[in-house]
């Protein structure tokens, strides 16, 4: 199943990010290395909030994540919360759902 972790980052978050960013970053490839991070990065431009897309059984996977990451723990990421994402159409999708065969297009 895949869940999604949205990030809320601090209104100075350009501006502190740099002590913490490669620590974050090998800790986030970690979780790739695991298998359980599929997908993460910042949104918006400038950066507004961050997302990670990740595959796990529980939500409790990107739950610890967030609880261990060094920019919650260090406050540059202010607020975050986890959902369920129930993907239905792509190559990677954890429940594929195709057209039926008489689907107008």
């Amino acid at each position: 199943m895949h869940f999604l972790l949205i990030y809320d980052t601090a209104p100075d978050y350009l501006q502190r990010r740099g002590e913490f960013r490669d620590v974050h970053l090998a800790f986030a490839w970690q979780a790739v290395e695991r298998g359980e991070l599929l997908l993460g990065g910042a949104t918006g431009n400038p950066p507004d909030g961050a997302l990670l897309l990740f595959e796990a059984d529980s939500p409790e996977v990107p739950e610890a994540f967030a609880k261990a990451d060094p920019y919650v723990l260090n406050g540059i990421v202010t607020g975050w919360r986890v959902t369920a994402w129930n993907t239905v159409v792509g190559a990677e999708a954890s429940t594929p759902v195709r057209p039926a065969a008489n689907a107008r297009r």
